[in-house]
């Protein structure tokens, strides 16, 4: 039997579905439909491609990629592909005055630049996690929520019905007093090897790609997905799959951002060209409460029942969010399943639905209260790489009495594609 890897199973599941898109398409009259744009054909890119195509008032028009072999592919496979227009440039995506809305999945150093240009630009925006590379692009993009179009983070578990009904079910008292949340991030991620620097592939704008970030030479393990790992990109993990357990625990608690942060972390087991921690815990201090988070990318297997979840701990029991659903476990072992469904679908839906509606108000993942998970996730990466406790002021989140660590609030854009302001 030959074994597949989760990671390259979601990439075959994705070629399959945007080849299946047109047979589950339902036609609706033109006028009723939302002009929408896809910026960045990766794993995240074909999920947006499959769910944003499946509603009957949305149509793909433009796609956008520096890799034009990604981008054409991409393109080739939407249901309506003899009318996309396919762009290597996002400004050319955002010149469209007949496009409604974008999704952003590029690389996260990108999230906030091209953002901003597309509110600028008068669209509506999905952007995925963690929608900013630092807390300097994470305060800019959150002023979106004000800028009159919607802005809806990629923290889809925010429109799970079940989450939902559980967080209402935690702060009408169902668990008592909730004193501790662990968001919990732990799975197996392979080692990614060394590479050498190489010329980068045919018919890449590789300039563009790199963007705001340092000028360096092209490596393969810089390039798709494995940029998560580099500091110039990405974040590591904790801002990749671990924002959507941090953000479910900061939303089940009902907090914003903390008085403190307390960090570690490190590579305990790769041995390669990862820059980012492989084992971090977090420790987030509140005034009546804690936030926990624990991340380990060696583990195959699940610990307290979860691979990726949060655990909520109160007086009368316990609250588990997990791929599952959402289940509390009372004291005396009786349990309340608030059941499972389909957040991304609901999330998109939710995101057209307000698009549609100038309603940004309406949005369940509004980008305040991304930028706000994101700020937490940047907090812990910033304590990690420092090696001391944070002390924040949780009005504005500034780090007290610490140049070194404010010094990593934000960083330097390379010429031509420095940091926009909102119109």
């Amino acid at each position: 039997m030959v074994m597949m890897s989760r990671r390259n199973f979601l990439d075959v599941a994705g070629a399959a579905a945007l080849a299946g898109l047109a047979t589950r398409r339902v036609s609706a009259a033109s006028s009723e439909r939302v002009r929408h744009a896809l910026i960045g054909t990766g794993g995240r890119g074909r999920a947006h491609a499959q769910h944003f195509s499946s509603f009957d008032d949305c149509e793909i028009v433009a796609v956008c990629d520096v890799d034009p072999q990604r981008r054409n592919i991409f393109a080739e496979r939407l249901p309506n592909s003899e009318g996309v227009v396919v762009h290597e440039d996002y400004r050319r995506v955002l010149d469209d005055p007949d496009i409604d809305t974008v999704s952003i999945a590029t690389p996260d150093h990108w999230h906030t630049i091209i953002a901003v240009a597309a509110l600028n630009a008068g669209k509506h925006v999905y952007v995925e996690k963690p929608g900013s590379h630092n807390i300097r692009e994470a305060r800019l993009l959150a002023k979106g929520a004000a800028s009159g179009k919607c802005v809806q983070f990629g923290a889809q578990g925010r429109s799970s019905n079940s989450f939902r009904e559980a967080v209402a079910f935690m702060r009408d008292g169902g668990l008592g007093k909730i004193r501790m949340a662990k968001a919990i991030n732990h799975q197996h991620r392979k080692p990614i090897g060394r590479e050498p620097d190489t010329d980068p592939p045919e018919g890449v704008n590789y300039d563009l790609w790199l963007g705001p970030a340092p000028r360096r030479s092209f490596s393969q393990n810089r390039w798709h997905y494995n940029w998560h790992w580099f500091w110039d990109y990405g974040n590591g993990d904790i801002a990749n799959d671990g924002i959507h357990q941090i953000d479910q625990a900061r939303w089940g608690l009902s907090v914003g951002l903390p008085n403190a942060v307390v960090a570690s972390g490190s590579q305990l087991y790769y041995d390669d060209d990862h820059e980012t921690p492989d084992t971090q815990t977090v420790v987030y201090e509140y005034d009546d409460c804690q936030l926990l988070y624990e991340m380990r990318l060696w583990t195959d297997y699940k610990l307290e029942g979860h691979d990726n979840g949060v655990i909520f701990y109160g007086d009368k029991g316990r609250m588990e969010f997990g791929r599952g659903g959402a289940t509390a476990i009372f004291i005396d072992g009786e349990e309340k399943f608030f059941g499972h469904d389909s957040d991304v679908a609901s999330h998109i839906r939710n995101f057209l639905d307000c698009a549609k509606a100038d309603t940004p108000e309406a949005l369940q993942g509004c980008i305040a209260e991304g930028s706000t998970s994101a700020m937490l996730c940047h907090l812990g990466n910033i304590a990690t790489r420092v090696g001391r406790k944070l002390h924040i002021d949780p009005k504005t989140g500034d780090c007290k009495s610490d140049a070194e660590a404010a010094a990593m609030y934000a960083r330097e854009y390379r010429e031509g594609y420095e940091l926009p302001e909102l119109a």
